[in-house]
C-alpha cells in the first residue's frame, strides 16, 4: 500500500487512554498527524484532550462503550487513513475463557467490519499484538523467537481444558486468535494492508490517567512492587527469575508510527524487544536514591534467558532501541514525580 504521511488522520482504538496507546497518540501528534482516539467514556476522552491540548484540534475522540457491538466503529473510521488497534482484555481471571477471548476476537472483527463498510480511506491497519502470540511456554529457556513464530500451545490448552486452562494461557490464546483473525481478514483486502507489532513487558514513563499505584498497568506495577517490597520478601528466587524481556513504551510507540509510514512494513510482523533482564539487574542498574542494595549484585548477568529477536524491527523500521538503564531511570523518575517512590534518605549527599 502507498505510504502514509502527515497530515493524515490516524485512528487509535479501542482504548486510546491506555499506557501504550496514549504514547502512540503522543508520538503521532508530535509528528504532525491528526489523531482520533476511541475511549469507553467521555471522562477518559476529556483527560486525553487535556494532556494533548497543545496540539489544538489535532486530537479528537469518539466514545465506543462496547467494541463488539455491531457498528461500534462505523463512525470512528470515517475519514481516517490509518487505524491502530491496541485493544486487549484487561482481566486474565475468569470462570469462562470466552469472557477474555471474545472481547479480543470480537472487537477486532468488528473494527475490521467497520473499516470495510465505512472506512473507505483506510490504507493500513497496525495491530498491537504481543509476544504472548509468539512464545511457546513449553519450549526451554534459551529459545530464540522471531516474528515467524506462533504460539499454538495456549490455544491447544484452552481447547482441551476449557475453564480449567490457566489464566495466562487463556490470555495468550486471546492474543493469538485475535491476531490470526486480523491477518485472515487483511489478506482478503486490496484496499488496505496490515502490520503487527509485538511488544513484551513494556516499561517507561507513563502519561495516561492514573492517580494511585494500585492502578498502574501490569508491567509498571511489577517494577513498583519490587522497589516497594520489604527486603525479606526479595529472595534470589524472585530476583533471579529468568525470561523477563522488556520494551520501552516510547520505542513501541515509534514502531507503530513507522508501521504506518513505511510502505515496506505492510504484511509484516515485528517484535519490539530492547533486551532481557532480571530484577537483580534492575536493582543493580537503578540509581541509589531509588533502591537499596539487595541480593547479590552482578548475579543476574549469569542468568540464561529466552531471546526475542527484534533485528527485523530495528532494520526495517529504523529503530534505535533505548538501553535498560535509560528505560529504568525514566520509569523510576516518573514514579518518584508522582510521589509514589520516595528518595531514600541515606542516599542524599549532605
Amino acid at each position: 500500500m502507498p505510504s502514509i504521511t502527515t497530515p493524515a488522520t490516524v485512528l487509535v482504538t479501542a482504548g486510546a487512554n491506555g499506557f501504550i496507546a496514549t504514547w502512540i497518540c503522543k508520538t503521532f501528534l508530535e509528528r504532525g498527524y491528526r489523531v482520533r482516539g476511541t475511549v469507553r467514556s467521555s471522562s477518559k476522552g476529556d483527560y486525553l484532550l487535556k494532556i494533548f491540548k497543545d496540539y489544538g484540534e489535532g486530537f479528537t475522540y469518539y466514545v465506543v462503550e462496547d467494541m463488539v457491538k455491531p457498528g461500534a466503529f462505523h463512525e470512528a473510521v470515517k475519514g481516517v487513513q490509518a487505524v491502530i488497534h491496541t485493544a486487549s482484555p484487561a482481566v486474565i481471571v475468569s470462570d469462562d475463557p470466552q469472557d477474555i477471548i471474545q472481547p479480543a476476537l470480537g472487537g477486532t472483527l468488528e473494527l475490521i467490519n467497520g473499516i470495510n463498510k465505512c472506512g473507505s480511506e483506510v490504507k493500513r491497519l497496525v495491530f498491537t499484538s504481543s509476544c504472548s502470540a509468539i512464545t511457546d511456554p513449553t519450549k526451554p529457556t534459551g529459545t530464540i523467537y522471531t516474528d515467524d513464530d506462533w504460539n499454538t500451545w495456549s490455544i491447544k490448552q484452552v481447547e482441551e481444558k476449557g475453564r480449567d486452562a490457566g489464566g495466562w494461557d487463556i490470555y495468550r490464546a486471546s492474543k493469538v486468535l485475535a491476531e490470526k483473525a486480523a491477518w485472515e481478514e487483511a489478506n482478503k483486502q486490496n484496499r488496505w494492508d496490515m502490520v503487527a507489532i509485538h511488544p513484551l513487558i513494556t516499561l517507561g514513563p507513563f502519561i495516561h490517567d492514573i492517580n494511585e499505584p494500585s492502578k498502574l498497568n501490569t508491567s509498571i506495577a511489577r517494577l513498583y512492587n519490587i522497589l516497594s517490597a520489604k527486603e525479606e520478601d526479595l529472595n534470589s528466587e524472585i530476583l533471579l527469575v529468568h525470561d523477563l524481556n522488556f520494551g520501552d513504551v516510547r520505542d513501541v510507540a515509534l514502531a507503530h508510527l513507522r508501521g504506518v509510514e513505511y510502505e515496506k512494513a505492510g504484511g509484516e510482523r515485528f517484535i519490539v524487544c530492547n533486551g532481557a533482564y532480571t530484577w537483580q539487574d534492575a536493582l543493580d542498574t537503578l540509581p541509589a536514591q531509588y533502591c537499596r542494595p539487595l541480593g547479590t549484585p552482578g548475579s543476574g548477568k549469569s542468568v540464561k534467558h529466552t531471546v526475542f529477536d527484534s533485528t527485523k524491527a530495528q532494520k526495517m523500521l529504523d529503530l534505535s532501541l533505548r538501553s535498560f538503564k535509560e528505560t529504568l531511570d525514566d520509569t523510576a523518575f516518573e514514579l518518584h514525580s508522582r510521589g509514589w517512590l520516595p528518595i531514600r534518605p541515606e542516599s542524599v549527599q549532605v
